[in-house]
């Protein structure tokens, strides 16, 4: 199992699953040419896809058109069926987590009616930032969020553009399941994605959390 640390040592966690929102931003879903949804799309990534800084984004030759988001991701205490009102009461600490995607697959998957797992699931498609402990963190639906790759500014928006906040979110996925602690949520991405290649340098930022940098390989 894969274990995420925070800066200062004290959070170390080991996420059961990583629980994920789709088209969780208006641009981002319009730029897909998706619907915007009226209700949570939500999929799993494994423990086994995470990763964290000084190992490598590995390309799979399973793809040919492999594409970064940037998320805030939230860890989690355990809880079931947890109230909007009590949601931040479960919130562990923040991080920086990168929903890879192999979007030709991806893209498959959806004219054949079937879940995302194998776009999503590769291994290292899910690198992750240290963690911050929810304290430091004073609104996290107002925090400036950015991706580069190879120096180029690609993503660049703000938390507060969610369509889903994260306290409905933890109400929304708890009412289905159990989140053990240590469970990261990845709260979707904002525009801006594209492809990624062998040889690329990605780095993402969320304000006050953490920047991060991973090499493509």
């Amino acid at each position: 199992m894969r274990t995420i640390k925070s800066k200062n040592g004290e959070i170390v966690v080991i996420p059961s699953k990583i629980v994920c929102l789709g088209r969780n931003y208006r641009k981002h879903a319009e730029e897909l040419g998706n619907v915007v949804p009226e209700k949570p799309i939500i999929f799993i990534k494994p423990n086994s896809s995470l990763i964290t800084e000084g190992e490598k984004i590995i390309l799979p030759p399973q793809s040919r058109n492999v594409h970064h988001e940037v998320e805030l991701g939230v860890v989690m205490r355990r809880g079931k069926d947890i109230p909007q009102g009590n949601a931040y009461d479960y919130v562990l600490g923040y991080c920086i987590i990168l929903d890879i995607t192999a979007r030709d697959i991806q893209d498959e998957e959806k004219k054949r009616n079937a879940p995302w797992t194998f776009a999503k699931g590769f291994d290292t498609f899910a690198p992750v930032s240290l963690v911050v402990d929810r304290e430091r963190i004073k609104n996290p639906q107002d925090l400036r969020i950015r991706l580069w790759v190879n120096g180029e500014l690609r993503q660049d928006s703000n938390t507060g553009f969610m369509i889903f906040g994260i306290a409905e979110i933890v109400e929304y996925i708890s009412s289905y399941m159990t989140l053990e602690e240590g469970d990261i949520i990845a709260t979707g991405t904002p525009e801006g994605v594209g492809q990624i290649r062998s040889g690329d340098v990605v780095e993402a930022e969320i304000e006050g959390i953490d920047k991060v940098r991973f090499e493509v390989v």
